[in-house]
């Protein structure tokens, strides 16, 4: 009878399986870990995402060279691995890595962080985070929310698409958390938090009271004149 090694005999991965993950979560910038760079179209110039860009872009002296990267028009990227310019793709062509465990062919958009749960939402049209099974498109707000709002929020119509009304930061795309007043208005859930801190209880776009004032009214009412 045939002995056996008490060593472990698992098939060894192949090695181009091996290369794809190499040099996972070694390469990116504060806003994504990817392997890979971007040429921006716009200016021609090499950032390591489109925020990088628009922060560099937007703090330009000029008003006139400000400007924003459109994410889709994004053609060359620059493998963080082996340096290779090359159209947009999932894997590299030159040293077979992935430049991101996550890639989106419509938006050009890499992040080896997977566990965020990216998807792509059509109706949106961009890469949502936080995992499809979990958001709903509202076709009047024109964005996605959580599951838990479906039916129960009101609905201002293109309310995502503006700006937010405490730090003026564009809300359709971006990356900070926002939160649906009671008067259907959004804005970011920090600048939220940071009015209820002040005591500042009505909405700043409509002014209509966003929280459950009720208790307050009671204690003002049993006052003495």
């Amino acid at each position: 009878m045939a002995e056996f090694s008490s060593a472990s005999t698992l098939p060894t991965p192949p090695e181009s399986q091996t290369r794809l993950h190499f040099g996972k979560l070694q390469h990116g910038c504060e806003h994504y870990k990817r392997r890979c760079k971007i040429r921006a179209p716009c200016c021609n110039q090499i950032f390591s995402c489109r925020h990088c860009h628009n922060d560099a872009m937007g703090s330009l002296s000029d008003p006139k060279e400000r400007h924003e990267l459109v994410r889709r028009d994004v053609k060359q990227v620059i493998c963080s691995i082996c340096d290779t310019e090359q159209e947009a793709a999932k894997v590299c062509a030159n040293c077979g890595v992935n430049m991101g465990e996550y890639y989106c062919e419509i938006c050009k958009f890499y992040d080896d962080i997977t566990e965020k749960g990216q998807f792509h939402c059509d109706e949106c049209g961009i890469c949502r985070v936080g995992g499809r099974d979990n958001f709903f498109h509202c076709p009047t707000c024109g964005s996605c929310y959580s599951v838990s709002l479906q039916g129960n929020h009101p609905c201002v119509e293109n309310s995502m698409k503006s700006f937010c009304p405490v730090c003026y930061e564009y809300l359709f795309d971006s990356i900070k958390g926002t939160t649906i007043m009671t008067c259907g208005h959004t804005m970011h859930m920090d600048c939220f938090d940071e009015m209820a801190e002040q005591n500042q209880y009505r909405c700043p776009i409509c002014s209509k009271t966003i929280f459950d004032m009720s208790r307050n009214w009671e204690h003002l009412d049993q006052e003495p004149d």
